[in-house]
């Protein structure tokens, strides 16, 4: 049996329980009314022809007896019927409630001379139709009747051809109750009364819904055919006539019997053309209204609102064209309030001259006042005067020790001075205290205390920048708020300033690694091997080496970065056995590549960056002087305000990107700097600019450590460290830059002049320059040498390597392995084998190190989710703002979507729009996720970087998220402005719109997913297939278990039952056998609408999650 038959079936089993349900609310009427009982037949015939009000007593009770079908059969209705009635009174009232024309009835009182109700259907008649219409396979053309008591190969009155109705007899009782016995009806054959239909087959008649129009047919003697229905005449017959309506049942099969479309039929006899500013859909009781600025021609079927439509399209379009232009405008408020800011701190460090001067004045006062205090105690306990007095307080002797009068003048030149002193801007002060580092002027505190300076930070700690500018703001405003309590200085404000001076210094991190190995996992590849030395605090230290030396390798060790990798030997931090992990958030790692926001200026991106990783405690000033200081110290004051670019979109040059990227880890105060080639690309005056920043930072305690690659002399003379690898991550030499030639010259390697030693140590390690054979070393050796030199131990293969004993060892010098013995075929497997080994063994340690968290022992509290959230709601919002094209690219293609599926996907109302609304679903889908896609598919690398700084990631992923949300709002206001005004369906726009933000937030998290997982091409692949895939699973015609659970999990299915659910709900009346037939069939359900909507909801939130997860977890590290 075919599905369509299937799906027929189904469809005419719910016809026959709503029949079934109306002859048992007549029979119950029928059986409690005795006015046939109390009025004789005779008697009624000639009321009914000679007085109306008798007509319409008698159509009145023909009404009341199925008019409390609702009540009586509520519960059945209720339990049969739930998926499709919702509201039984509703529903039935809006069908069969005749109470404001009940003319048909009166009309078929006439007709029928009082026997109207003798000619009713019985249970058993309609049984008996709807069971032969089930075996016929729902079809009107093929529904013959088997043979009946009525209509038999012996017995074929007029009343069983269609549209023909005969009575059982006046005088006879017919029992309508009566579900097994169908009554005779042979009496008195008449065509069916306007307002009710007769089927083909059986002798009664039925009434037609409300929204029909049932008129007794005419013969078109061209065709043959009784209009408006499809039936013909009966051969033979030349004197039978066309009776009345013979079928109600869905649309496409009785569409004769429906309203049609531009006509309303305020009852079942009468069909209205629709005027002038109205419309009338098909099946309509009454015309509607348009809306004022919509089209309405006589006899529309539909009013067109598209004007409505392209009104919200230019209102949306000028919210954005507002946007996109104010955008800029308010971001450039926001800078001009960050200016006043930096201004402000700027002028701070510029008054720094005048606070030095104070604080000379302050620490003369302090200590005549200390020698005056001891003389005064003196005296009070000896009772003698002291025998000698120090120079300093011979101009003060008149006045009494302790006193303001005891203060000497400020010296008028020294004051003069300061005041016609030029303020100098901080790139001088920067350098004046380069130049000298060894000056006390500065910022160096010293007062009469004789523990003083034991306690305060001397040498580099005292011209570190951030302190003298922390330093020089802090105590402007402590003065201010002096100056307003006294506007001498007493000796108790000069003590109490003098304890305040709080000067903090960052933790210093110091690195020993001692014989420290890094082995492939399943190759047993040494990539690194007997590896020691130190990294110190306040010292530059340059990893170099030929290419595969380890370089990279070396400092994802010592960032504890090395996944697929087992690490031997000793890391210790500070002399202390810790996971380097714990001190992540004051370790700054600047990668090879140069990972910035091109969309962002220069101040946002060090900025954003200083905010989430410097200490939450820290002043919004301090931050300020921070950022400052590093954009002085790269030379980036220039391009400050300019955006760094991306590929398509020209920014800074490359120079400027590369100390841009090195400037998102020195705003952050790094007690440890690691830094992957950071002068690749650069030219030497951008590499010694650089560097000499890189210095700055060393002099504040900093540890600084990064790969060179051939730098000048100029430049390797700026470092004060060397690590020189060779092949195989083997060390050549460790030590200061200043010895490097003369280790290698007690070897016999002597640098030639006039070329640069880095360059002439990389090419003997590469083996481009040949050693001597006079010294008999070889480039294998000495690695070996450096291990002897300093008292290493040796492993034994290199022992052997160095004798020349087997070749082996040599391969284990370069961290290869040999493989002898096996043939090809099993040296394949074995290499295939340990590939995979070593896959899993990478992705199990990623796993361990993304999902594991280590003890935070780096003394600095960062702000917490919230804050950061706030902080990257505000880049978001700007990067999205300045991609408004793209985001307006978005919406015009959603735009033509809905003017085109609109245009050509009509929502019929054969199936409620299902059709329509299925292309709606995957056009939404594809483009929302396509779009959704760029949220974190361009910004992987950007993540990873600050996941691995300590940034949260929780508050990354909200913020996106949450930016998103416009798009989720706005999205299916864009598409709804072309789709429903163009299409017009009867459900209301506000269902259409919830429906579609509920689809659109599901979608988007569903993009999330295959934006992580995977790589851009593929995620919109598989953007593209979904929707696709799981609306044809969702869709599906198969009565297959396994298809129906799939569907029921498919987004798609309860997506495309939420919109089909809020059309068919607009339809009732004669749209009633319809409506429960297509639900039943597509398996819908009217109570299904909120839930379909929470489904969505829940799925996009399950996406999210399961988003998260993964960005967390299978992060690439």
């Amino acid at each position: 049996m075919s599905v369509k038959k299937i799906n027929t079936y189904k469809i005419l089993y719910v016809l026959t329980l709503i029949f079934s349900f109306l002859l048992h609310g007549v029979c119950e009427d029928y059986e409690d009314d005795d006015f046939d009982d109390d009025i004789s037949t005779d008697d009624q015939n000639q009321n009914l022809n000679n007085n109306p009000a008798a007509v319409q007593l008698f159509s009145d009770l023909a009404f009341s007896r199925f008019s409390n079908i609702s009540y009586v059969f509520k519960d059945d209705i209720k339990k049969q019927f739930a998926f499709c009635i919702t509201d039984v009174d509703a529903d039935w009232n809006d069908a069969f409630n005749f109470s404001k024309n009940t003319n048909f009835l009166a009309n078929c009182a006439k007709t029928t001379k009082g026997d109207m109700l003798q000619r009713l259907c019985t249970a058993a008649e309609i049984k008996f139709y709807f069971n032969s219409f089930y075996q016929s396979g729902g079809q009107a053309k093929k529904a013959f009747l088997k043979p009946n008591k009525n209509c038999n190969l012996s017995s074929w009155l007029s009343g069983c051809e269609p549209g023909w109705a005969c009575s059982a007899g006046k005088d006879k009782k017919v029992d309508l109750k009566n579900s097994k016995d169908m009554p005779v009806r042979v009496q008195t054959c008449l065509p069916c009364c306007e307002g009710f239909f007769c089927p083909r087959g059986i002798t009664c008649m039925i009434p037609c819904p409300l929204g029909s129009y049932c008129p007794t047919a005419k013969l078109n003697k061209t065709t043959g055919i009784c209009d408006p229905y499809r039936y013909q005449l009966p051969p033979g017959k030349p004197n039978h006539t066309c009776g009345g309506a013979d079928v109600w049942a869905d649309i496409t099969s009785s569409s004769e019997v429906f309203c049609s479309a531009g006509s309303y039929c305020p009852s079942t006899i009468q069909k209205l053309p629709c005027s002038s500013g109205h419309y009338c859909r098909t099946g309509s009781t009454a015309q509607q209204k348009c809306f004022r600025l919509a089209t309405c021609n006589p006899m529309s079927s539909n009013q067109n609102i598209t004007a409505y439509g392209l009104m919200l399209f230019a209102g949306l379009s000028f919210l954005v064209v507002i946007i996109y232009n104010c955008s800029d405008q308010v971001l450039a408020t926001r800078e001009k309030r960050k200016e006043q800011s930096r201004e402000k701190a700027v002028q701070s460090v510029r008054e720094t001259a005048q606070a030095r001067e104070k604080w000379k004045s302050a620490k003369d006062i302090a200590r005549k006042h200390a020698i005056g205090l001891q003389t005064q105690l003196s005296r009070t306990f000896s009772k003698r005067k002291s025998q000698k007095q120090p120079d300093l307080t011979r101009g003060v002797s008149q006045a009494k020790p302790g006193t303001d009068a005891a203060l000497p003048p400020m010296p008028f030149g020294a004051s003069q001075q300061s005041k016609n002193k030029e303020k100098g801007n901080l790139t001088k002060m920067l350098h004046e205290i380069e130049d000298n580092p060894e000056s006390h002027d500065g910022f160096n505190i010293d007062i009469g205390d004789k523990h003083a300076k034991k306690n305060a930070p001397r040498g580099k700690q005292l011209h570190s920048q951030s302190q003298m500018f922390r330093y020089a703001y802090g105590q402007i405003e402590k003065e201010k708020a002096l100056q307003e309590q006294n506007k001498n200085l007493t000796f108790s404000g000069v003590i109490s300033m003098a304890n305040d001076i709080e000067i903090t210094k960052r933790l210093t991190i110091e690195v020993a690694f001692k014989d420290l190995t890094i082995t492939l996992k399943g190759k047993n590849k040494h990539l690194m091997r007997s590896v020691t030395g130190k990294l110190l605090p306040g010292r530059v230290s340059a990893v170099m080496g030929p290419s595969g030396a380890g370089k990279t390798t070396f400092l994802s060790a010592l960032t504890g970065k090395a996944p697929g990798c087992i690490m031997t030997g000793t890391v210790l931090i500070n002399g202390k056995d810790e996971p380097i992990q714990a001190y992540k958030k004051i370790i700054g790692f600047v990668p090879q590549d140069d990972i910035v926001h091109g969309n962002l200026t220069v101040a946002e991106n060090l900025w954003f960056s200083a905010r989430c990783r410097l200490a939450a405690d820290l002043p919004k000033p301090e931050k300020v002087l921070v950022v400052e200081r590093v954009i002085e110290s790269l030379g980036l004051q220039a391009v400050r305000d300019s955006l760094v670019g991306t590929v398509e979109k020209r920014g800074i040059s490359g120079g400027q990107r590369k100390r841009v990227n090195v400037g998102l880890e020195m705003v952050m105060e790094p007690s440890l700097l690691i830094l992957d080639e950071p002068t690749s690309g650069l030219d030497s005056s951008s590499s010694q600019l650089l560097l000499r920043a890189l210095r700055r930072e060393a002099l504040e305690g900093v540890n600084i450590c990064m790969v060179v690659h051939q730098p000048s002399y100029t430049l390797f003379r700026m470092f004060d460290d060397l690590i020189l690898l060779a092949k195989g991550g083997l060390t050549v030499y460790h030590g200061s830059v200043k010895k490097v030639e003369e280790y290698f010259a007690s070897l016999g390697i002597t640098v030639p002049e006039r070329v640069n030693p880095p360059d002439y140590f990389i090419d003997i390690l590469e083996g481009i320059v040949k050693l001597n054979t006079s010294t008999g070393l070889t480039t294998k050796q000495l690695p070996v040498r450096w291990m002897l030199h300093n008292g290493y131990p040796v492993p034994m293969d290199m022992l052997k390597s160095i004798e020349g004993m087997a070749a082996s060892g040599e391969n284990s010098a370069h961290g290869g392995s040999s493989h002898g013995g096996t043939s090809d075929a099993q040296s394949f497997a074995d290499d295939f084998w340990q590939d995979v080994k070593c896959s899993v063994e990478t992705k199990k340690d990623n796993l361990q190190h993304n999902i594991l968290k280590s003890i935070d022992l780096s003394q600095r509290e960062t702000p917490g989710v919230f804050k950061q959230y706030r902080y990257y709601l505000g880049r978001v919002g700007k990067q999205r703002l300045r991609d408004a094209r793209t985001q307006a690219v978005d919406f015009l293609i959603l735009l033509l979507a809905g003017i085109c599926l609109g245009t050509l996907a009509k929502v019929s109302d054969e199936t409620f729009g299902a059709l329509g609304y299925t292309y709606t679903v995957i056009a939404v889908s594809l483009l929302c996720k396509i779009a959704a896609l760029r949220s974190f598919s361009l910004d992987k690398l950007h993540y990873w970087r600050e996941r691995s700084s300590g940034m949260s990631s929780l508050a990354y992923f909200l913020a996106k998220d949450t930016i998103d949300h416009f798009n989720t709002i706005v999205k299916p206001l864009v598409y709804l402005s072309m789709f429903y005004f163009f299409n017009n369906p009867r459900s209301s726009v506000t269902d259409n719109y919830f429906v579609l933000v509920c689809l659109v937030y599901c979608v988007t998290g569903i993009a999330y997913v295959l934006a992580i997982l995977f790589q851009p091409g593929p995620a919109q692949l598989w953007s593209v297939l979904l929707p696709v895939v799981l609306t044809l699973i969702a869709t599906h015609g198969d009565n297959s278990k396994a298809v129906d659970i799939i569907a029921d999990l498919c987004y798609t299915k309860w997506a495309l039952e939420a919109f089909v659910v809020s059309n068919a709900k607009r339809y009732s009346g004669v749209w009633l056998i319809t409506r429960c037939g297509s639900l039943l069939q597509n398996g819908y359900d009217l109570n299904h609408f909120g839930r379909s909507l929470i489904f969505l909801v829940l799925t996009g939130i399950l996406s999210r999650t399961v988003a998260f997860f993964c960005m967390v977890t299978f992060s690439k590290k």
